[in-house]
């Protein structure tokens, strides 16, 4: 059983050496279903920000009592309602907070679902959705998560061909 209530404050929130604030995120991923039968196409699941006006990959503040791979298990769980396996990390990007106009250190990772939740923490506060990956890349709000999802879709592609 999940835990149903997200994290919140900035109490235990880690930060660079350069007071960057470090986040984590997360592309959920799987491979369609049709009729029973897996396919090669794969599906990523954005989620709404909290405000509901942009979709994004699930990602938040790593904590001082977690490793990176548990803030990104957490933030999937958290905001998509997902588990998973987190797989190697994708990349580290500096950008900028729209909200804040400082400088953030984000940390991405792939996570293969294994089960998608009826209940999670922040179900009433976002909406989740499986698209393909030309959707999600066009609709994403943040430059360095698509950037993300490029690399992600790369990998998948180089591991597919090695299994010919």
């Amino acid at each position: 059983m999940a835990c149903l209530v997200s994290r919140t404050g900035r109490e235990m929130q880690r930060y660079n050496s350069t007071g960057g604030r470090q986040i984590v995120g997360c592309i959920p991923y799987r491979y369609k279903d049709i009729d029973g039968n897996l396919s090669n196409e794969l599906e990523v699941l954005v989620v709404s920000s909290q405000k509901g006006q942009t979709l994004m990959f699930p990602k938040g503040g790593w904590e001082l009592d977690e490793s990176i791979e548990e803030a990104a298990y957490r933030e999937s769980l958290e905001e998509a309602g997902v588990t998973g396996i987190v797989e190697h990390e994708l990349g580290q990007w500096s950008f900028i907070s729209k909200r804040h106009g400082t400088y953030y250190e984000g940390h991405m990772f792939p996570l293969l679902v294994k089960e998608e939740l009826d209940l999670w923490p922040e179900k009433d506060l976002r909406r989740r959705t499986w698209m393909c990956v030309d959707e999600a890349r066009e609709v994403c709000d943040h430059w360095w998560m698509k950037e993300a999802l490029d690399i992600l879709v790369e990998r998948l592609t180089l591991q597919k061909n090695r299994n010919i």
